[in-house]
């Protein structure tokens, strides 16, 4: 915790003091190197990062958000920005830019059943692939690259949103967890009616 930052407001449930200039400097970074070409990955690395992706995907689909909740770090980020590939979110509206505390409420708002725009709630299969990965060489962290698409239903009505995801993982244990989901909707500036699903 920065030396600046009193005590009381380092719990990222209820407080975002983390994301600063350095934080969207290190975000801007992030999102270039996820737009970049990688050397081939690895197959025992790329293996991992691809069941990785499938049980996240698992956990939303069934509607597990505590679960998959629990697959971010504090510091995280969950990133849906309009501009195509990432934009500038200083200067630049986004679908979703949800730091722990702001995750942490989307979770418990699916939750209550009490959302209207998700009565009834919205049951997703989602299909990824394309996966690809590497290290980011400033940090050590896992990059891992990948194309998704998710269908919907809800309410009589099927939508299906095409796009690719950004990860940034960490190690955690003998695991990873999230600490940045950068979602690219292929159709990202497009009018979009209120996207309440988890991508």
């Amino acid at each position: 915790m920065s030396p600046h930052i009193p005590p009381q407001f380092a719990d990222t449930s209820s407080w975002s003091y983390h994301i600063d200039n350095d934080y969207y400097r290190e975000l801007r970074r992030q999102s270039d190197l996820l737009r970049e070409d990688w050397p081939e990955s690895d197959t025992d690395e790329l293996v991992r990062a691809s069941a990785f992706l499938t049980g996240e995907a698992r956990l939303v689909d069934e509607g597990r958000f505590n679960d998959w909740l629990d697959l971010f770090t504090d510091d995280c980020l969950y990133w849906v920005p309009v501009t195509p590939g990432g934009g500038d979110p200083t200067v630049e509206v986004s679908h979703a830019f949800d730091d722990r505390r702001r995750l942490t409420d989307r979770v418990y708002w699916l939750r209550t059943g009490l959302a209207f725009c998700q009565i009834p709630a919205s049951r997703t299969r989602r299909v990824i692939g394309n996966v690809e990965t590497t290290v980011d060489p400033s940090t050590g962290d896992r990059l891992v690259r990948s194309n998704f698409v998710v269908h919907e239903f809800r309410a009589g009505v099927t939508k299906t949103y095409p796009g690719w995801y950004g990860h940034v993982l960490v190690p955690s244990g003998d695991g990873w967890r999230i600490k940045l989901k950068q979602v690219n909707l292929l159709d990202s500036d497009q009018l979009h009616e209120n996207l309440t699903l988890v991508f």
